[in-house]
């Protein structure tokens, strides 16, 4: 019984990438998030929606323990990764960061050449190996399709680059240091149209190797690219199912009413 008990436990770990557990986050009094239970499925789309203040973004950086440097902060329950609590006192946060990656929602390239951005992450580790260095570069700006369009230019500062290629910059930045999540925060609301484009269809091809979360004001571009959504509110889960049951039959009259724009 004990080795059937094993192998379901090891299933569902993999199964579930991410787990939360009756979680409730507090800054000081004020309670933010509000007991919220959640299984993320690996090398899934998971789309967080809701309006501004709902607690959608709070609840993205728990998984990496962004909100660690906010005064006030305070976390009642479990997050798991791969089974493993990461609010546990033994975690190393800077070996987390390194599995979870994050892209934030304006670009923010650091001010040094398009190599030097790609590589930072891998010299932070002590990686000194120049080949090793130079292939990794490569072969992270070909997965976000920036090769070609810089590899004349690799020693060129990265701010010269237009919007949409440096979101795809801090992309590849993130996949250098090969992380198994990635969280996105908004990662395309300061693009134009065509970069947006181009996000998000990079971000439907990488699920294939990793498990991608991503906060979003636009329940268009959640309804495009992702396979699950969650519907925030007031710090709460209103709901939370495959996306395209969630837009087109939601459960609850909340949901229904955020997504047809009676309020919110």
């Amino acid at each position: 019984m004990k080795e059937n008990k094993d192998i379901l436990d090891k299933t569902l770990k993999r199964k579930h990438k991410l787990q939360a557990k009756d979680v409730k986050v507090f800054y000081d009094d004020f309670m933010a998030i509000k007991g919220i239970d959640m299984n993320i499925r690996a090398n899934k789309i998971t789309a967080f929606i809701g309006p501004s203040g709902c607690g959608k973004s709070t609840f993205l950086r728990l998984f990496n323990r962004m909100n660690d440097y906010v005064d006030g902060f305070r976390m009642e329950g479990e997050i798991l990764i791969d089974g493993e609590n990461i609010y546990k006192k033994k975690v190393n946060v800077e070996q987390l960061r390194k599995q979870v990656g994050m892209v934030f929602q304006k670009p923010n390239p650091f001010p040094k050449s398009i190599y030097e951005n790609v590589a930072y992450g891998l010299k932070i580790q002590g990686i000194k190996d120049k080949a090793f260095l130079k292939d990794k570069v490569e072969e992270s700006l070909k997965q976000v399709g920036l090769w070609n369009e810089v590899k004349e230019d690799i020693n060129k500062s990265a701010l010269a680059l237009s919007g949409g290629q440096q979101q795809r910059l801090c992309i590849a930045r993130t996949l250098a240091v090969e992380p198994s999540i990635i969280l996105m925060d908004e990662p395309t609301s300061a693009l134009d149209p065509i970069s947006t484009a181009k996000i998000e269809e990079l971000i439907y091809q990488l699920k294939e190797k990793y498990t991608i979360v991503i906060v979003t004001h636009n329940m268009q571009q959640a309804g495009r690219i992702s396979d699950y959504t969650a519907f925030f509110y007031m710090g709460e889960l209103i709901e939370y199912d495959k996306s395209k049951k969630l837009f087109t039959n939601p459960e609850k009259q909340q949901t229904e009413n955020y997504i047809t724009g009676r309020f919110g």
